[in-house]
């Protein structure tokens, strides 16, 4: 060890750089949020504020950086050990906020509650922990995941997966037999055990201090933090604005110092009156899906009476397609911070399409296309969406309804808080449903996965497939790519499986949505393809 001896001058320096900085670090960072939390049980709901909230409590195995890539979080390195089972080495360091010793029987742990929760209202987590079949822990650092195929995208999934302490419930001995218990013994626990602050003990930077639906969420700095950045701020409040305007006045006025989804239109007001912003193109991306398993449906009338569907027909889900002008609402809805979307992943990112042709706008070919399959006259439909999640969802969801109103489609429109409205969607309550899906392993196997593949629990797929959608020849090419180790070989399979979806169109794409943050003079920040709003992407400017 070298010892270097500082001039008087420079211990002052030293020492007004570490007051500094120890003063910026004790700052209380405010944000105000587009969306609430609806939960801080991690296996309850998978959206993003509900991610972005959880990921500063609780971390995966291996997670996703800013630009979607996979590094290293609570495991330090993974391989395949065959064509079925993946080893994962875990962090010696990795340690919960209580200081107990993150290990293999967490990880176990977490899975047997993924598939226990009964509490849970999405299955993005149960799509993943259904897929593994056995869990081998050769020591506390080490764990082997075993599937019943080959799953190349695991370690991608994982990163979806937060885990939890095993200490939370009682158990003699651990075993990955989820039918069966998993040996534990107490009750699992819920969905009001976490939001209630009882169970929140987590591996990552920052602790639950409060979380009050309407009122506001509390974090506060994890001292014991075992990884290698501690948390910038020492508290995080977190304040839900859903509209725009109200959020954009609490900067402004200094409630707030950092915001999540300001208006686009709102962007030159920003920096005139001395604040900035950041935008970062996403993963996003905004569609209807369109009930096409039913008949009827609960929010279609057609002239041809009570029993039909019109949706069931592809030309019809074309014709409303066509009907859609993607460019104009990038333009006037989206004052340009989003991308029109001609498939369901952002060119260039795994198994999307190469060059894919913008999709046509052509009300005149919509016409013909509803005349085509007997409905010359249109028939009527309401659409559902929320009014409090995405960018401008209730606006962009009133467009669509104007265009598609112009092709003879009479059109009315449903919106709602996303309180509401994702739970009645889960429950196949509506005919036409606004969604967003970021595709979090970054690659186009993620959305046909939830949204379009076939329901079967069993293969964990389907499980965001509200509309009841149901074609073999869509399902072929996805399941054989899931079990395909060949990248190159996947890829092309991912994209035979788009084009297949995109030519049956039970699933609209409108656009790839950009992140934007506007924040306060002083403060940094850095945004991530995912959106997620997250304490530990701002720090004092430098």
């Amino acid at each position: 060890m070298t010892l270097t001896r500082l001039t008087p001058a420079a211990t002052c320096v030293a020492l007004l750089t570490a007051a500094l900085s120890t003063a910026a670090s004790a700052q209380t960072l405010k944000i105000g949020l587009a969306a609430e939390p609806t939960a801080v049980d991690p296996h309850y709901h998978q959206t993003t504020p509900n991610e972005a909230l959880l990921m500063h409590i609780f971390e995966p195995l291996v997670a996703m950086n800013a630009d979607m890539q996979m590094q290293p979080a609570l495991a330090a390195s993974w391989q395949p050990l065959d064509d079925t089972t993946w080893e994962f080495k875990l962090d010696p360091a990795a340690k919960f906020s209580n200081g107990e010793p993150f290990t293999a029987n967490d990880v176990i742990f977490t899975f047997c509650r993924i598939l226990n929760n009964e509490t849970a209202i999405g299955g993005g987590s149960t799509n993943v922990a259904r897929r593994i079949i056995g869990i081998d822990a050769p020591d506390a650092n080490t764990v082997h995941l075993k599937t019943a195929s080959p799953y190349p995208v695991l370690p991608n999934e994982l990163a979806r997966i937060p885990m939890i302490w095993s200490g939370m419930a009682q158990f003699e001995n651990l075993t990955y037999e989820p039918a069966k218990g998993c040996g534990v013994t107490s009750a699992w626990p819920t969905v009001t055990d976490f939001n209630t602050g009882n169970l929140v003990v987590g591996t990552g930077p920052y602790k639950l201090k409060s979380y009050v639906k309407g009122a506001g969420i509390a974090l506060e700095r994890n001292d014991a933090y075992w990884g290698k950045t501690p948390a910038p701020w020492s508290e995080v409040r977190m304040t839900a604005v859903p509209s725009a305007g109200p959020r954009l006045t609490g900067l402004l006025s200094g409630d707030f110092d950092l915001i999540e989804n300001p208006a686009a239109r709102d962007l030159k007001r920003i920096t005139d009156s001395g604040f900035e912003y950041t935008t970062k193109p996403s993963v996003r991306i905004m569609f209807f899906q369109l009930d096409v398993g039913r008949a009827p449906s609960p929010f279609v009338k057609s002239p041809k009476g009570a029993d039909d569907n019109p949706l069931q027909d592809a030309r019809v889900r074309q014709a409303l397609s066509m009907a859609i002008d993607r460019k104009a609402i990038v333009d006037r809805i989206m004052d340009g911070v989003a991308t029109p979307a001609n498939q369901y992943l952002p060119e260039g990112m795994f198994g999307s399409i190469v060059g894919a042709p913008a999709l046509e706008y052509n009300p005149t070919r919509a016409k013909e296309l509803l005349a085509e399959a007997g409905y010359p006259n249109g028939f009527e439909l309401t659409l559902s969406s929320t009014n409090n999640r995405y960018i401008n969802d209730a606006q962009v969801t009133q467009a669509v309804a104007q265009y598609l109103a112009r092709i003879g489609v009479k059109t009315q429109v449903d919106t709602m808080t996303s309180s509401v409205y994702f739970p009645r969607r889960a429950r196949q309550e509506f005919s036409a449903a606004l969604g967003g899906w970021g595709s979090e392993t970054g690659e186009a196997s993620n959305f046909i996965q939830y949204w379009v593949t076939t329901r079967n629990p069993e293969l964990g797929v389907g499980s965001s497939n509200y509309g009841s959608y149901s074609n073999p020849e869509v399902d072929k090419p996805y399941l054989e790519a899931i079990r395909t180790l060949d990248d190159a070989r996947r890829s092309e399979l991912l994209q035979d499986s788009v084009k297949l979806a995109l030519e049956d169109m039970a699933n609209i794409p409108l656009h790839f949505e950009s992140g934007v943050w506007a924040f306060r003079k002083g403060l940094a920040y850095d945004g991530r393809a995912d959106q997620r709003t997250v304490a530990t992407a701002a720090r004092p400017a430098e």
